[in-house]
């Protein structure tokens, strides 16, 4: 069977008001697929709904992963059927490393408690992780997020992906907040991680600008709650062009 990421039919409702009106995308594992919209069109409730917050009520559809019906799970049974998501506006944590935490999440998502990965075991994986994403090891040292800058924080994100091997992962805005070196950082960060754990993803942006380092397999305009116009990597470029109010008329 052909592994694939399937929302069907998806609504959504905050505070009972309905904000996602009948979403359905397929993401084949190893493609990349660009949601594409704005402000307040409902991207990042479908994220946060599709990875299990509480706040997100889903009223009607389904989420599916490699045909395993997840909707009802709870957040970290999500992660453990191998779904990520890279938060939009990530926390601090004082007091927390980023190597205990990644540590952490690796034996809760990729082993089970009676076969942990040693302390060196991770050491040395997160070393290789970061020389794939350009990042210096003093980096696993720092509090989570504190004092990080915007790229830092993104870059952390991106580092945990690259770590956790997710089989699909959601990158919620990954680009918000950052200048033009740290976007390109970054994007070659999920581009590495792409070519070698074959994730499927889900990447959420406003704009064209992160597609020029990462090529879209699909492109997605989603505006009021429901996707308007789906197309290949081209469409990002008339979005670019003409807004997106020129692309809906159409």
């Amino acid at each position: 069977m052909k592994k694939i990421f399937s929302i069907k039919n998806l609504k959504i409702s905050v505070d009972d008001k309905q904000i996602v009106k009948g979403i359905s995308l397929n993401i084949p594992k190893g493609e990349i697929h660009a949601l594409m919209g704005p402000n307040g069109s409902g991207k990042s409730t479908l994220a946060q709904a599709v990875m299990g917050h509480p706040r997100y009520r889903i009223d009607a559809g389904n989420i599916k992963l490699n045909g395993r019906e997840i909707s009802k799970l709870s957040p970290d049974k999500r992660a453990h059927a191998g779904l990520f998501l890279s938060f939009q506006y990530p926390s601090e944590i004082p007091g927390v490393s980023l190597l205990n935490f990644l540590r952490t999440a690796y034996n809760q998502v990729k082993r089970t408690p009676k076969n942990p990965i040693t302390f060196a075991e991770f050491k040395k994986l997160a070393k290789e992780k970061l020389e794939l994403l350009q990042m210096d090891p003093d980096f696993l040292t720092r509090s989570i997020n504190e004092g990080f800058s915007g790229g830092e924080k993104k870059r952390a994100e991106i580092l945990q992906l690259a770590i956790l091997e997710p089989e699909y992962a959601i990158l919620d805005e990954t680009d918000s907040g950052l200048d033009v070196d740290a976007l390109r950082i970054v994007a070659e960060g999920i581009n590495v991680v792409r070519k070698n754990s074959k994730t499927g993803l889900l990447l959420i942006t406003h704009y064209q600008r992160i597609l020029e380092y990462i090529t879209p397999d699909v492109v997605h305009i989603m505006v009021d709650g429901k996707i308007v116009k789906t197309g290949d990597a081209k469409l990002a470029k008339q979005v670019e062009k003409n807004g997106y109010r020129g692309i809906v008329k159409k």
